[in-house]
This record gives structure tokens, sequence and C-alpha cells, in this order.
């Protein structure tokens, strides 16, 4: 399928599970293509055809974006390199899950995760490490009698009750014949980032748009925690550490081209991601009534961070 036929698909796919859909990032380069919000869930995803195309600046942005908001990276691929991607198989590129859209469908609509993962190598499979150990004692078999009989050393069996490894499939599939327990686990798939990239203050980012340097020394006045963003149709996030309110904010020009469809994107996510919008615009364009549109001279007047909020 081409890259857009493979957008459509998922976007269908998530609408049917009943989740919510921001428009889609196109007024420019974006490391990702839409977010989604359902089932407690919030995913970041980017549609590659071909996962081999995807870059490490984009994965990396992508990363910043999903840890500032606790949310999952994923790319939805078709093939890596001419070879067709397996379903029921999770592949990484730069350390992001990728999955077919069949594979996300069985997951959102059908509750089937997947179980194998894709590696150097060839395919393995998480096992329960506690069960594994727990089934062996229960049967009377020593490490050495069950590695024996699955045809593996000592040494990868404790790697597998310890969790410090991963089968292959048909080691995995023997060890479950052996012993009559589900020691196979799924794929985490959607297990969101443990921390939150809010890893820079406003004052120690360093910028070469002026107008970003202007926000940036305001947001610092105000203690605001601030990561910049490359590749998205907003330029910064930013958060209150007194309310934990969520800022993803622009800065632009009027006469910037798709400014008009970048706002409206912007606004989009805000509302799937729980976080407020703004743009601070360059010019003399008439407030918007549907998006807050901020001067740069008047957020160099604001005092405080309640002067912000109040025009959010």
């Amino acid at each position: 399928m081409k890259r857009s036929e493979i957008l459509g698909a998922t976007e269908r796919i998530l609408e049917k599970a009943g989740f919510q859909l921001s428009k889609r990032c196109s007024s420019r380069s974006s490391c990702f293509d839409l977010a989604a919000q359902g089932h407690k869930q919030l995913i970041f995803l980017k549609i590659c055809a071909d996962i081999g195309n995807a870059c490490l600046n984009d994965a990396a942005e992508l990363q910043k974006i999903s840890g500032c908001f606790s949310a999952i990276p994923l790319i939805i691929g078709e093939k890596t390199r001419k070879k067709p991607l397996e379903d029921d198989t999770v592949y990484t590129r730069y350390e992001i899950c990728v999955i077919t859209a069949r594979t996300l469908e069985d997951m959102v609509l059908r509750g089937a995760h997947p179980l194998v993962e894709a590696g150097p190598g060839g395919y393995y499979i998480k096992l329960d490490g506690n069960l594994i150990k727990k089934r062996r004692q229960e049967l009377g078999l020593s490490v050495g009698k069950l590695a024996e009989m699955v045809g593996i050393s000592r040494r990868t069996l404790y790697g597998y009750e310890r969790g410090l490894a991963k089968a292959s499939v048909p080691a995995a599939y023997r060890l479950e014949w052996i012993l009559g327990a589900p020691v196979v686990q799924n794929a985490d798939v959607f297990q969101a980032p443990d921390r939150i990239c809010f890893i820079a203050t406003a004052k120690r980012i360093v910028s070469k748009h002026h107008l970003l340097k202007a926000v940036f020394r305001k947001f610092a006045q105000f203690n605001f925690k601030v990561t910049c963003i490359g590749r998205a149709p907003f330029d910064f996030i930013a958060r209150c550490p007194k309310n934990e309110m969520k800022i993803i904010g622009g800065v632009a020009n009027e006469g910037e081209r798709n400014l008009d469809q970048r706002i409206k994107e912007t606004t989009s996510l805000g509302e799937i991601i729980g976080a407020h919008a703004v743009f601070i615009v360059h010019g003399e364009r008439t407030q918007s009534r549907s998006f807050p549109l901020i001067r740069p001279k008047v957020l160099e007047k604001m005092k405080c961070p309640e002067e912000l909020f109040a025009q959010l």
C-alpha cells in the first residue's frame, strides 16, 4: 500500500475503536502524522510505508514529544527494504515500536496483542520468568533437566527465569508445552515512557530564531519548563510547575506560508493531548476568536503567569 493508504486505514481503524484523532499534520515537515486519544492511551503515530526510510532525527523528536506527554510513540509500516513486515510481530526502528496496520487493528478492535518481537538475527518472544520457575519447581525439574528437555543451555534458562533474555519462537513454545502453562507474554507496544521529557528550562535553550528567543526569555521569567521542538506543527512545549498546565506553542510571522493550517493543526492537537495551544505572531493579524494569538509586544509586557493564562 502507498503511505496515504496506510494513513487512511490507520485513521479508520482507530476511529472504529473509539479513539479521538487530531487533524493530520501536513502544514510542514513533522516527526508524527497525527495524535490519537482513547482507551486511556495517548499515541503519536508516524506512518512509513517503508520503515527503512524513517530517520534518526524524526525518531528522536517523536520520542521527545511523546515523553513530554507520557504518550506512546508508534510507527505504522508496511515493509522494510522491499521485505514485507509480518503481522502479529513488533519491530523497532530507533527504539520506537513498529507494527503493521493489520496488527494495530487486531490490538485495538479484537484485543489480540502481538507475541513476537523482531530483533537482530531473528524473532523472539518475551517470557514470564517467575511463572517458568514456579512451574519448573512444581514439576520437580532441575534447571539442567528442563534446559535439556527444551534444547537450550542452563545459562539461557536462568536468563529466562530472571527476565534477562528473550526466547526464540521454537524454544518459547517448547517451554510452554513442557510446563503446561502460558509462559509467553505479549509484546509491550502500548507501554508509555516512564519519564516526562521537560529536560530544559527556557533559560538554557539556545535558538537561532529571534522571536523564539524572546518567547523563551519570557517563559524563563515565569519559571516555566520548556522543550524546544523542531519537527511538529508547534515550536515548543511548556509546563507550568505550579499547576502542571501544559502549553504547545508556535511562533511565526504573519507572512508565513500555511500559517492558518498550522494553527488549525496545533489547536486540534491541543484538544487531543490535553494542552493549551497558543501562537506568538508578529504582524497585524486580527485576533482569532477560536485560537489565542499573542503579539510579541503584548507578551513582553506581561508581568506574571496569570496574565498569560488569561490569554489562553
